[in-house]
Formats: structure tokens, C-alpha cells, sequence
């Protein structure tokens, strides 16, 4: 694994803008960034990818325990939705996707940080507009990334385990971001066979009965781009305890996109090498860790404690309780620091998407950087 300077494409805001991806710059930023590249060789891929299909396997195990021990507590999730979040396990509910965030330099295994695995963004990008960069600038090389075909794939496989053909997609209003990765796996749906109709998480209404968009028309699916534990803290959230509609991704996903789950992890498979120590209280640590809220995004208020040093995040969380974690330091590319998301579609590794930032922690004004293998 190395990192490569480039020189950008005189039309990358074209290209970039041509997939939908208009947040290519935020706060007059760059957020797409091809001033540089990550190469990694084949047998590199072969190995995330597998670490990225073993990870995804233990994460389903831990979720399996969590609701056979009834220890939805330890996840902060409120006690009227407990019994919504099992019985939805219990269904096993379809899943669209994931991604894990991995620390890893190219040498050794991957080590786990986190997994986001209800609301994660920075799709678009490494589905689509890193692969016509490859095209435009690397044809001769491969990519890992499967991610379109599988994710229009996994829709046609949840529409037929649903037996709907209504979809509506949602996501919050005045966010670039999340309107544009919403606005692709609309498309994806779309060429999966749904009738997927757009509809911001703020239009949503209850008639006394069903969901319904602002044509009244019932929401039978929704695709929410919005978090579970917003979700069930909103005015409307008592109302999904009626199972009046289908949700993607489903209740249980509560359980793997909380920080409690790599608690969990380390618990019932202590040593694994693609893990990290973690536990529920810092005792257990002789110094150093990292201290991460259960619910936190985009790294706020996480606290990394190393030789004696503490950087902190702002941020608006902590108040749900804390995970402690062991380090696994970003590896360092002349003062950049990436992390590698590898994507989940259904139960198949399906990608990469790589971000970057000057600092050990990730942001959301990290940059996404794209990567080629030969």
C-alpha cells in the first residue's frame, strides 16, 4: 500500500458532477481529493476483502447473543423498542448495507475501528465517481469495488423478500451529502424494479394509521437516511412499535451501528486479530485507549489517550455512556492519515472507499481519496 501524488483531471468537477456528485466541495474545501491516490496489489484486496467478510460475520454473531442474553440495555436503546428490535432480529429483517472502518497500512490484518451500519454516507463516491476516475486516469488497473452492480442486485433481492414494489427513500433536508446518496440508491432501486419515490424525512406524516408521503399515499418501505436512535427518539417513533411499514435498514441494525457492539465483539472473541480490546469502563486498560461514545458520527467526541497526551473531538454526545477501545494508529502518509471503509452489500464485501485527514481522528470534512490495485 502506497500513497501516490497525482495530477487531477482538468475536468474532475465535470466528471464528478456528472454522477450526481455535486458535494464534491464543501465550505469551499475539497472534499473529493485526486491530488492523490492509494495503490495497493492484488493479493492486498484479497486479503481486505476477507477480513471485511469475517468481520461482517462476527458482527452477526454478536447480534444473535446481544438479543439471545437480552442486553439491549448496554446499547442505550430505549426499553419500549427492546422487544421491536428482537422480534426484528428474530424475522431477520433485510439489510442493504454497510461499512467498515478499518486501520490498516497494507501489512498485517486489518484491525477494526468501527462499523457504521445504519446510515453510512460516502457511497456515491467510492461506487461510481472513483470508478470513472480509473477509467479517466488508471485504465489498465482494477478497483475494488462492486459496489453498483451488488447494491442494484441486494434491492431486486429485498423487493422479492418483501413482496412490495413501492419504495420511498428518504433522507433530512439541507444536507448535499446525504441528498446525493440517497438520490443513488433511489436509482439503484429504481433499476432494481421499485417504484421509488424521494421524500425528505421531515415531509413524513401519520394519518392514524399508516405512514404516509404528502400525497397521502401510504409508505409501505422506507429507506431511511436518518439514525435509529433519532428515530425512535422523534414524535412519530412510538408509532413504528405498530410494524406498519418496512424499514431499510431494519430495527435490529441498532445493534451493529452502535459502539457497544465492538464491546461485544472482543468479549466473545478475544485475540481475534482483526479486533481491537474493547470494553464498557478504561480499568481494563493499563494506558492508553480510545474512549468513543456509543452513538457518536464523524469522530465527535471521541478522546484518543496516547503516551500521555489527549485529543478530543467536540461534538454532542456522551450522555448514552462510552465504549474504551484499544489503538491501532492510523497509519501516516507524509502527515495524512487514512481510513479504509470497506462496504458490505447484503452478506458480500463489496468495495472500498478511502478518507484521509491531517489528524488521527476522522472527520467529516475528511477527504476521500481514491485508490487503484494491479
Amino acid at each position: 500500500m502506497r500513497r501516490e501524488t497525482q495530477t487531477p483531471r482538468t475536468n474532475w468537477r465535470a466528471r464528478c458532477e456528472e454522477a450526481g456528485f455535486g458535494f464534491h466541495t464543501l465550505d469551499d474545501a475539497p472534499y473529493w481529493d485526486e491530488t492523490a491516490c492509494y495503490a495497493f496489489d492484488a493479493e492486498q484486496v484479497d486479503r481486505l476483502e476477507a477480513a471485511t467478510a469475517e468481520v461482517h460475520a462476527l458482527c452477526i454473531e454478536a447480534a444473535a447473543e446481544v438479543v439471545r442474553a437480552g442486553r439491549l440495555a448496554q446499547f442505550a436503546i430505549p426499553p419500549q423498542y427492546h422487544e421491536l428490535v428482537a422480534e426484528s432480529w428474530r424475522r431477520r429483517e433485510p439489510a442493504l448495507y454497510g461499512r467498515f472502518d478499518f486501520s490498516w497500512d497494507g501489512e498485517g490484518e486489518p484491525r477494526l475501528l468501527e462499523y457504521n451500519a445504519d446510515t453510512p454516507t460516502a457511497l456515491l463516491e467510492a461506487s461510481v465517481v472513483q470508478w470513472h476516475w480509473l477509467e479517466d486516469t488508471h485504465p489498465k488497473a482494477d478497483q475494488f469495488n462492486s459496489l453498483h452492480e451488488k447494491l442494484i442486485a441486494r434491492w431486486r433481492a429485498i423487493r422479492g423478500e418483501t413482496g412490495l414494489q413501492r419504495l420511498h427513500v428518504a433522507c433530512m433536508k439541507d444536507s448535499d451529502e446525504d441528498l446525493g446518496t440517497a438520490e443513488y440508491l433511489r436509482d439503484c432501486a429504481l433499476q432494481a424494479g421499485w417504484d421509488a419515490r424521494p421524500i425528505f424525512v421531515e415531509d413524513l406524516g401519520w394519518n392514524g394509521h399508516d405512514f404516509v408521503d404528502l400525497d397521502e399515499a401510504r409508505v409501505e418501505a422506507l429507506f431511511k437516511l436518518y439514525p435509529w436512535e433519532w428515530l425512535v427518539r422523534d414524535a412519530f417513533g412510538p408509532h413504528l412499535l405498530e410494524r406498519r411499514m418496512v424499514l431499510v435498514e431494519p430495527a435490529w441494525k441498532m445493534l451493529l451501528s452502535n459502539k457497544a457492539l465492538l464491546a461485544v465483539l472482543w468479549e466473545l472473541h478475544y485475540g481475534h486479530p482483526n479486533l481491537l480490546p474493547a470494553h464498557f469502563t478504561p480499568q481494563r486498560f493499563a494506558s492508553d485507549y480510545v474512549r468513543k461514545p456509543l452513538l457518536s458520527r464523524e469522530g465527535a467526541n471521541v478522546t484518543i489517550r496516547s503516551q500521555g497526551v489527549l485529543r478530543e473531538q467536540p461534538g454532542a454526545y456522551g450522555a448514552e455512556g462510552y465504549v474504551y477501545q484499544g489503538i491501532a494508529p492510523l497509519p501516516g502518509f507524509g502527515g495524512r492519515y487514512p481510513v479504509i471503509g470497506s462496504w458490505i452489500v447484503g452478506e458480500e464485501p463489496a468495495g472500498m472507499g478511502i478518507r484521509e485527514d491531517d489528524s488521527p481522528i476522522t472527520k467529516n470534512t475528511s477527504r476521500f481519496v481514491p485508490h487503484y490495485f494491479v
